[in-house]
């Protein structure tokens, strides 16, 4: 197997990908990418000012008349084709995943770009049948309803799947007609560079996916930007209502994908291995910063101390370091400041009346504490008004809840600002369907957990975010409906 990258890779410094090409920012800042492991800078990247971002728009709106003027079947072969090298350079874009991110190399060979290519070959297969709908008015006409693309949208990225992100967002937007300017976050702006290059290798015309670099400031300029017409998000709360206040000035359509808080309940007749493997990787894959992780667990009282038992034992077989190590389980946190914020949700859940079970503080061996490395992390015995409970912690820490009955488990359940996912154990299906149709979440599984095909649609309740993505009913975000009405019939005078 060729090694593309190493935990000591050094790159030469990134730019903006700009109209089919890298192009110089004239803003004069730049930022660095670390490599999380180690702390080690992977590069410094150009910040993109006002000049790049207005050379972005120009790129995009002359992109869009041309991509959107071509076939449907035409756009499915070029996003077909981007698929197909995507999946050729799969492992290469892996290890570049987990120079950038610090995700473990078994992971993101395995889910963070072949997801995204189950999407973006998803909408290449949709993208021939996007159409509208008629209606016949017999003896006085009738009427088509279009479905025609946006135009120019932006798609704001978060650092936790970078490149499953730019797909998911740019498929579906490339397959309805419209052009997209994609902004990476600053901790991992490394690999949606990369798919930019990949869909100009496909043939896509220059300008319909451009790539800009920096941090919130360039965020707010694309935002601000009378010609983009659609802002996709995602990210925190906090951020998608900056987002959505700043998107208001100029009637931008927005969708946001947000954040979660999400409920896992396991009833006294649930099979306790299935919930087990479901519950672990729910928590901790990706260092437990997934959105839709299910880290308040709520346990029925019958059950309780034998499923929090096989929990702690397969959580210890968890195995945390060098994320390109191919046994490695689990990698660092992304930076310093994701690892501050869950070392102080762990102390707060250690002074907490909660039961340690297992992780809980910071590494302080050499090798681990080199890098953002936090262990997997159980409290049991947890109550719903614990700041570590109630918060997200976007990090490796499970809250364990008991519970008596279904009545009390689903109102405490829904006692959450968010509402992106949820599951439920059980093998009463009567009750599993009755449970699921009570919580309050875009997303919920019955006896499983984060099982998300490219056909199905993803998004959240509440706080957790506006819109859906993926699956056929998320083309409503990226088109909009045309009303044409042919008479066929004289008209009469009014006067």
């Amino acid at each position: 197997m060729t090694a593309y990258f190493h935990p000591l890779s050094k790159l030469a410094r990134q730019k903006s990908y700009i109209d089919g090409q890298y192009i110089d920012s004239t803003s004069g800042e730049v930022f660095e990418t670390l490599h999380p492991g180690n702390k080690s800078q992977i590069c410094e990247v150009e910040v993109a000012g006002e000049n790049e971002v207005n050379l972005a728009v120009e790129s995009a709106l002359r992109g869009f008349e041309e991509w959107s003027g071509i076939s449907a079947s035409a756009r499915s072969k070029i996003l077909f084709k981007a698929a197909h090298i995507l999946t050729q350079r799969n492992q290469e874009l892996a290890e570049l995943e987990t120079l950038d991110t610090g995700k473990s190399v078994s992971e993101t060979t395995v889910t963070d770009i072949l997801s995204g290519v189950e999407v973006l070959e998803f909408y290449a297969g949709l993208a021939p049948t996007i159409g509208g709908d008629h209606l016949d008015f017999p003896g006085e006409g009738h009427a088509i309803m279009k479905r025609e693309p946006l135009g120019v949208c932006l798609g704001i990225g978060a650092w936790n799947y970078p490149i499953q992100i730019a797909l998911w967002k740019s498929s579906l937007a490339l397959a309805c007609g419209n052009s997209m300017i994609f902004k990476p976050s600053e901790y991992t702006p490394l690999t949606a560079l990369k798919l930019a290059e990949i869909y100009s290798q496909a043939g896509l015309p220059d300008g319909v996916f451009n790539v800009i670099q920096g941090g919130s400031a360039t965020g707010k300029l694309l935002v601000d930007h009378p010609l983009i017409n659609k802002v996709s998000l995602t990210g925190s709360v906090g951020t998608g209502k900056k987002i959505m206040a700043q998107a208001a000035g100029s009637l931008k359509k927005v969708t946001l994908e947000l954040g979660g808080k999400s409920p896992i309940l396991v009833f006294n007749d649930a099979n306790i291995e299935n919930a087990v493997n479901a519950i672990v990787p729910a928590n901790f894959y990706s260092t437990g910063q997934v959105c839709s992780n299910g880290t308040r667990v709520f346990v029925q009282k019958g059950i309780y101390a034998e499923l929090l038992s096989a929990l702690e034992e397969q959580t210890k077989r968890i195995i945390v370091g060098n994320p390109f190590n191919e046994n490695t389980d689990m990698g660092p946190l992304v930076s310093q400041m994701q690892y501050d914020k869950v070392i102080a949700y762990m102390d707060d859940a250690r002074a907490s009346k909660a039961r340690l079970i297992c992780g809980g503080k910071a590494y302080s061996d050499e090798s681990m504490s080199a890098g953002y490395f936090v262990p997997p992390t159980i409290l049991a015995d947890c109550t719903d008004d614990m700041k570590f409970v109630r918060e997200e912690v976007f990090g490796p820490l499970m809250s364990v809840l008991s519970f008596n009955d279904e009545d009390e488990v689903l109102e405490r359940a829904n006692s959450s600002e968010f509402g992106l996912a949820g599951a439920v154990f059980t093998q009463d299906l009567t009750r599993a369907n009755r449970v699921a149709n009570a919580l309050q979440a875009g997303s919920v599984w019955i006896n499983n957990y984060h099982i998300l095909p490219a056909s199905v649609p993803f998004g959240g309740y509440k706080a957790s975010g506006i819109g859906r993505e993926n699956g056929k009913s998320a083309i409503e975000h990226y088109t909009q409906i045309k009303m044409i009405y042919t008479s066929l019939s004289d008209i009469e005078p009014c006067y």
